[in-house]
């Protein structure tokens, strides 16, 4: 029969070891998220649509990018939003 969740702490507490990572550590909480109140804003997309995300923003930075994106636009950054979608920047009269 296999360990249930809570058994599994049990045993890495009662070893002493620590859970998770390499060589059993655990990853530093970044301190911008600590500082921040943060929400989750979710959306759904077609893989596709994920993909393109993806090839767009480059490796492992797909959120990064969508987020930057959605707040720019909201703002009524064109520069940003253009810089972003990889078009020139609106010139300034």
């Amino acid at each position: 029969m296999a360990k249930t969740k809570q058994a599994k702490k049990a045993t890495s507490a009662k070893s002493g070891g620590k859970a998770g990572g390499v060589g059993g550590t655990t990853p530093a909480v970044k301190e911008s998220t600590v500082e921040q109140d943060l929400v989750v804003f979710a959306f759904r997309l077609t893989a596709a649509e994920r993909d393109l995300i993806h090839k767009a923003a480059g490796p492992a930075k797909a959120s990064k990018y969508v987020r930057t994106l959605a707040v720019a636009a909201a703002n009524g950054d064109e520069a940003l939003v253009l810089q972003l979608l990889g078009g020139p920047a609106p010139t300034t009269n």
